[in-house]
């Protein structure tokens, strides 16, 4: 009885042995394999610097149309919103009441004065009274002489009217008559970083584009530069001058100011092979070399198009990974899909 139980155990012990050699077989680590990626090839390129700034599209002038003196009734408003005027052109005539009357005061000094000289001559009234009248006079005479300038109000620029706050009659308040802008010509401003200073010069083109006019460009001249910097933003105001001599752009319209501030050359691979560091600003490629990858952080610098250019940490000629980076490590074994 008791050889038989050995037996059995010695039986059971070896199928335990059997079991865990199978088990121990079937789990064996198998080898790394190979991820397929596809690569791209970093190369020294010419690169093109275009910096694009939004602002609004301005009329090239614009003038308030407004009477010198308050307290006068308007007589006739000459044009409406719409109408194009000439410079020069009388827009608005005053209420000439006030300008009568003024004209009878200096009538009145004129006579005196006149009056007063053959008096003065004979020792009558004293060299001092006599000035006082002749100042007298003068005053008066540039009162009637800006009242009369003021009684027909003349367009100082050519444009179109945009604005008309009166009509007919009214008393002229503080609020402008008229608003008028020149559109054959149109100017947009940009506010430009600093170091951009040297590239900027008077008379370089900048092409402009709007919203509203999709796949189209307008080119610009650079006008005007300011020659201080704001020290608060550290940019400079340059003003573009567009002519618009078809009136297609109009003041108000959101606008894209592109400037070329020259070429250089750089490294540039495709923008895809340049991933961010999780958690932090870097940035890294990975550097394919018989067949394997190298984790490697660079320093980009701008975009152009589909690619951007590396300042530092690769050089020409290395090739670098566009796909499959989830599954890549440093050290990582790969095969190239379209070497």
């Amino acid at each position: 009885m008791i050889k038989n139980l050995m037996i059995i155990a010695l039986a059971a012990a070896m199928v335990s042995c059997g079991s865990n050699q199978t088990k121990s077989a079937t789990t064996a680590p198998v080898a790394d394999e190979a991820v397929t990626i596809k690569v791209c090839t970093a190369e020294n390129m010419g690169m093109a610097i275009n910096e694009t700034y939004t602002s609004e599209i301005l009329p090239y002038k614009q003038n308030d149309i407004t009477p010198a003196a308050q307290g006068l009734h308007i007589e006739k408003i000459l044009v409406d919103v719409g109408d194009r005027v000439k410079e020069g052109e009388v827009v608005v005539t005053m209420n000439r009441t006030n300008l009568k009357q003024l004209e009878i005061n200096l009538a009145t000094i004129e006579d005196s004065y006149n009056r007063m000289k053959p008096v003065h001559a004979a020792g009558g009234i004293s060299d001092q009274q006599m000035l006082e009248l002749e100042n007298s006079l003068t005053l008066q005479r540039e009162v009637v002489d800006n009242m009369r300038r003021n009684s027909e109000i003349k367009s100082p620029i050519s444009g179109v009217v945009t604005a008309r706050n009166f009509e007919d009659g009214d008393l002229f308040a503080s609020m402008p008559i008229l608003h008028i802008m020149q559109i054959n010509k149109l100017k947009v401003k940009a506010n430009i970083s600093e170091q951009y200073y040297p590239n900027v010069k008077v008379g370089d083109k900048v092409s402009i584009t709007v919203d509203i006019f999709p796949g189209e460009s307008f080119e610009g001249k650079v006008s005007r530069i300011n020659p201080a910097l704001d020290a608060a933003t550290r940019t400079f105001g340059v003003e573009i001058t567009i002519p618009n001599s078809n009136e297609r752009l109009r003041p108000g319209m959101f606008a894209r100011a592109t400037f070329h501030m020259g070429d250089v050359e750089g490294v540039m691979v495709d923008d895809v092979a340049v991933q961010k560091q999780a958690g932090s600003s870097e940035r890294f490629v990975y550097v394919v070399k018989d067949g394997v990858v190298e984790k490697r952080f660079v320093r980009d610098g701008r975009r152009v198009g589909s690619k951007v250019s590396i300042i530092e940490g690769l050089e020409a000629g290395e090739v670098v990974a566009t796909t499959s980076f989830v599954r890549l490590e440093d050290g990582k074994s790969v095969n190239i899909l379209n070497k």
